[in-house]
């Protein structure tokens, strides 16, 4: 499998900076609110000195919505919606141990952090390009919605969009829950310092996922997705999958020289949820 961003994305917002990050073996076992509660108080400290409006990395986001002719108080990157909801009710919500470690971290650096079931995704090839308009979007309800020409969005090789307006909003079709056994991570940042910013992000979530999903012993098994549907994904009946040892994050700062990130693919056809 490839993500990449399209080279008119980055021809339209040169000061991109991106990583990616695959795991495996991850499950909804762990224990990770000690580090949830750590992540979020960093954020909350901040948020103490000024609100998430002002931050540089969230007003580069803002500036690339204008560009991009959204309204940046209507549609907001991921982490301003994070961080605008722990201003506000002092906690975030609790999802799954991979989503909430992710959305805690992300508060704690300001940056966008998409997390996907990479089982859910249709390769070769996961590209952050500009929408043609036949892509299909599902909602977490369970809606289909088409989005507009032009518009941002992460698209797989079967035209199925993972995340709506570039960071605003992810889809329900590839949301990590229960049955999720590996992970692609992507993490975006536009403002000055991106670069080194994306790379600590990247290094700090493969220490906790490594921490809380030890890369070596045996393999776990994962609940049968007939145990529980996520929203938007109906539930299958089927033997429970087994998820492969954790061989350890695999992470990756892209660039426009090394534009792209490579990830296996090891679920044989028959043997992939469909969709």
């Amino acid at each position: 499998m490839r993500f990449r961003h399209a080279d008119a994305v980055r021809r339209d917002h040169p000061g991109l900076a991106a990583g990616a990050l695959y795991a495996t073996g991850v499950d909804a076992t762990a224990d990770v609110g000690a580090r949830v509660a750590e992540y979020t108080s960093r954020a909350l400290e901040r948020l103490a000195g000024a609100t998430e409006s002002g931050f540089p990395e969230v007003l580069a986001w803002r500036r690339a919505f204008a560009r991009m002719g959204l309204r940046p108080t209507q549609y907001r990157c991921a982490s301003e919606s994070l961080l605008r909801r722990l201003r506000k009710e002092g906690s975030l919500p609790r999802i799954h141990p991979v989503v909430d470690l992710c959305n805690a971290v992300s508060a704690a650096y300001a940056v966008p952090v998409a997390a996907l079931d990479a089982d859910r995704i249709a390769g070769p090839l996961l590209e952050v390009r500009h929408a043609r308009g036949d892509e299909r979007y599902t909602t977490f309800g369970g809606g289909i919605e088409h989005p507009a020409p032009g518009e941002v969005i992460f698209a797989d090789s079967a035209g199925r969009s993972h995340a709506r307006r570039w960071t605003n909003r992810q889809s329900g079709h590839s949301a990590v829950g229960e049955h999720t056994g590996r992970i692609l991570v992507v993490v975006e940042a536009l403002h000055d310092g991106g670069e080194e910013t994306v790379a600590e992000l990247l290094k700090t979530l493969a220490e906790e996922l490594s921490a809380h999903w030890p890369p070596t012993g045996p393999a776990r098994t994962a609940p049968s997705p007939a145990g529980g549907s996520m929203p938007g994904r109906p539930a299958t009946a089927g033997p429970p999958q087994t998820a492969p040892p954790a061989a350890g994050p695999r992470v990756a700062v892209l660039t426009p020289a090394a534009p792209e990130f490579l990830y296996p693919d090891p679920v044989p056809a028959g043997h992939r949820p469909p969709g």
